[in-house]
């Protein structure tokens, strides 16, 4: 379910770009970064843990995270270019799609230590808060962003896995950045540039909360 939603958010980032919502849209490939850091490891918890749910995994970071940043990159910026701009900004899922499918074959021991090559949930996640906070930073800025996370998905380098940092330091980072995200869309909303979003947004982080917060025990009583 969780990677169900994950999934739902980058067809509504799509949706938002489309129609002009941009920061929406931004928020919402955010939020399926959330959503994608809880469904393995809940699936785990719950012993729901299968290799349907792995292939599910996949094919939602191609939309929300491959997808979805490259339709927002597209409208905020590269529309300007006509096809040129479109077929570049489609470049970006096709590198995604393949480092999803690398990352798929390659042996489970190996990504324990590190990934190779940037992994799209982070590439994507980075366009994201560029388009967010788009009218401070360059447009060619976010272009170089761009290029530079195409090649780094699908090169060889070497990224140290996030899972060798101790959960309670590296999850109580995520969550006081999550955390002022969602500051960031209840102000806004305040001021009618996040419509009901806010309502998404909220029941999902206590979500997240919770779900930490149950993680946490567990450890603990393990």
């Amino acid at each position: 379910m969780v990677t169900l939603g994950n999934l739902y958010c980058g067809f509504l980032s799509v949706g938002f770009a489309a129609t002009g919502q941009f920061k929406n849209a931004a928020i919402l490939i955010l939020i399926g970064m959330m959503l994608d850091s809880m469904d393995g490891r809940l699936a785990r918890m719950l012993n729901v843990d299968s290799e349907l749910g792995k292939q599910l995994d996949s094919l939602a970071d191609i939309v929300t995270f491959g997808v979805a940043p490259s339709f927002l990159v597209y409208y905020t910026y590269f529309f300007q270019f006509g096809l040129l701009g479109m077929a570049i900004a489609g470049l970006f899922p096709l590198f995604g799609a393949y480092r999803l499918a690398r990352f798929n074959i390659s042996s489970s021991k190996t990504s324990l230590n590190y990934f190779v090559g940037v992994p799209i949930t982070a590439a994507g996640g980075i366009l994201a808060i560029l388009t967010l906070f788009g009218d401070k930073i360059p447009h060619i800025f976010t272009t170089v962003v761009f290029t530079g996370m195409c090649f780094l998905m699908v090169s060889k380098i070497r990224i140290p896995s996030l899972k060798e940092i101790p959960l309670p330091k590296y999850g109580t980072i995520v969550t006081v950045f999550l955390g002022c995200i969602l500051y960031i869309i209840y102000i806004k909303g305040t001021k009618g540039q996040f419509p009901y979003l806010i309502y998404i947004a909220t029941p999902l982080y206590i979500a997240y909360l919770a779900y930490r917060f149950v993680k946490g025990k567990s450890k603990k009583h393990d």
